[in-house]
């Protein structure tokens, strides 16, 4: 069925959008729609590509009751978790993690890259389980699965046969965290091995901390050009990069863009656990991802942990996200508002490999409209969104209107 949408914006006039058969079949105004199809007021809303969270936690979500935390340290959340998981069941996996992707969907989220711990302790049920939500939830969101090595891999080389078998069950990405292993550059050629055999891209969690001595990203830098990972390697967290002094930083972004190697920043997780409460002056602890857009690398931001030891609240908004990351990061001009809408739009799609996805004639009828004159004020504004399209059918509804008074 044809259904045509009105009174549309994108930052200028407003106009219409007809959608027939799944996709974007016209744009223009609304004298130039057909007649005979459902219609929808959009009372002025903007049109947005969905957003992309490039780095969430579906598996660990929603386990702050199971979890005492008293320090508010990584060593703590990673111990904490690791001890909840053991009794993960693939039923309790897919609960949490559906209760976190309806409220992404709902805050218009289109696309998303779960990591999923596999290892002795969680075995593979939490895959199964978001393995059977990837299917089951594939009409609103696109969900890829990004195999994870949470707690090393040298000292515990039964994980890497459990990864292994994973990816060949489905499994999209290889994930490593070099910083829990004890050899760290080892880990590192491990996981960039298990993406070869599979020909699969890699996603790691580096530099959890704010000490600016021994970063791994040289080493992961290396490894991609040597390899020819190039544009297939992204990294989460990097919060060395907020201590690292100017010509360091400036050097290793500027490296970054050349071999490809994108960085996620996750400004809830990352303000909370490096903030130390003994410390009146505490840092953000967040890396400084809009000075690093602008020297050539590929920078999003996502939400990371939701209510768990890692960050005790959070309901999947990227939008909400973007703003606080503006806020710590000091940010404030319209352009800076710009940049960052994008670090939730196109820049997470495009680590994703989620090319071709722009919003014209043609194309899948996959997007969402924000109650907001701008992308700018929608950052500013954590502006509402009042309609969800995915596959080229009305997932959710609710245009702005006017508030009734008296």
């Amino acid at each position: 069925m044809a259904i045509v949408i009105d009174n549309l914006h994108a930052g200028g006039a407003p106009f219409s959008l007809l959608i027939a058969d799944g996709v974007i079949a016209a744009i223009g105004p609304d004298s130039d729609m057909p007649a005979d199809t459902v219609r929808y007021d959009a009372g002025g809303a903007l049109l947005s590509p969905g957003f992309t969270d490039a780095h969430v936690h579906l598996d660990k979500a929603m386990i702050l009751g199971r979890c005492p935390i008293c320090e508010g340290t990584l060593p703590e959340a990673v111990h904490l978790t690791a001890t909840a998981k053991a009794a993960f069941t693939e039923d309790d996996v897919y609960a949490r993690a559906e209760a976190v992707i309806e409220m992404a969907v709902r805050a218009g989220t289109q696309a998303m890259r779960s990591f999923v711990e596999v290892d002795p302790r969680a075995g593979l049920r939490s895959f199964h389980a978001l393995k059977r939500l990837r299917a089951e939830w594939a009409d609103v969101i696109d969900l890829q699965l990004c195999v994870f090595a949470q707690e090393g891999l040298t000292q515990e080389m039964e994980t890497v046969d459990l990864m292994r078998e994973a990816m060949a069950l489905g499994g999209d990405v290889v994930g490593g965290c070099p910083y829990t292993d004890p050899d760290p550059v080892a880990h590192v050629g491990l996981i960039f091995d298990l993406a070869a055999e599979f020909d699969a891209d890699v996603d790691f969690h580096v530099d959890f901390n704010l000490d600016a001595s021994g970063s791994i990203l040289p080493e992961i830098i290396d490894q991609t050009t040597q390899r020819g990972w190039n544009g297939r390697v992204t990294v989460g967290h990097a919060t060395k990069f907020a201590a690292f002094p100017p010509s360091q930083r400036a050097d290793l972004a500027r490296r970054m863009h050349a071999a490809g190697v994108a960085l996620v920043v996750l400004p809830a997780t990352d303000s909370y656990l490096n903030g130390d409460a003994s410390d009146p002056m505490r840092p953000r602890g967040v890396a400084p991802a809009y000075a690093l857009s602008q020297l050539g690398a590929t920078v999003a931001v996502a939400t990371n942990n939701v209510q768990n030891p890692f960050t005790p609240f959070g309901d999947a908004n990227l939008l909400r996200m973007a703003g606080y990351y503006a806020n710590i990061d000091q940010l404030s001009s319209d352009a800076q508002m710009e940049d960052v809408f994008a670090m939730i739009c196109e820049k997470p799609a495009h680590i994703l490999g989620r090319q071709g996805h722009a919003l014209t004639v043609g194309a899948p009828a996959d997007f969402i409209l924000l109650a907001a004159d701008s992308r700018a004020d929608a950052v500013r504004a954590n502006s509402p969104v009042v309609g969800v399209i995915k596959g080229g059918k009305m997932r959710l509804w609710a245009p702005r209107q006017p508030l009734t008074r008296g």
